[in-house]
């Protein structure tokens, strides 16, 4: 993320079929195993999975809550791209702010059964503006979390 420009786009091919790594962003027992960056745990996760659905994470740390997201399921084409209305929210949850930004990844057939994944984090002026320190993160938080995921869908292959 450069300071002009407030969004993040990371591009990974997966050694999974398209269709594995879809799911890992819809199941919450998948969700659990790979979408905490860090040293962060995935304490709960909920997924409504359609359009206007909700999407919640719930991130501890030592045991401790830390926040996590409060999102919505915009656009799900599946096998294809999920589009995410994605709220950073803190320990408080429902009583402190959220931080609302637009979360789009593409999935796409690669050779060999593999999958290329694009991942586009648009819209975190307000993050950077509030949370300059969680801001910068965010590009380390998602190479972390989409390195876990791999892991995670390569591991059943």
């Amino acid at each position: 993320m450069t300071p002009g420009q407030p969004a993040v786009r990371i591009e990974r091919i997966i050694t999974a079929p398209r269709e594995r790594v879809y799911r890992a962003w819809l199941e919450p027992d998948l969700l659990r195993q790979w979408l905490a960056p860090g040293s962060l745990e995935m304490s709960r996760a909920e997924v409504e999975e359609t359009a206007g659905g909700h999407f919640r994470i719930w991130h501890t740390s030592g045991g401790e809550p830390v926040g996590g997201f409060e999102c919505e399921l915009v656009e799900l084409v599946p096998n294809e791209r999920l589009v995410f209305r994605w709220g950073f929210v803190g320990p408080d949850r429902d009583q402190g702010p959220r931080y609302d930004s637009l979360l789009t990844v593409t999935f796409s057939a690669a050779p060999g059964g593999t999958t290329k994944l694009v991942l586009v984090h648009e819209r975190l002026d307000a993050l950077r503006a509030a949370m300059p320190d969680v801001a910068e993160s965010v590009e380390p938080g998602w190479a972390s979390a989409l390195q876990k995921l791999a892991a995670t869908v390569e591991e059943t292959r």
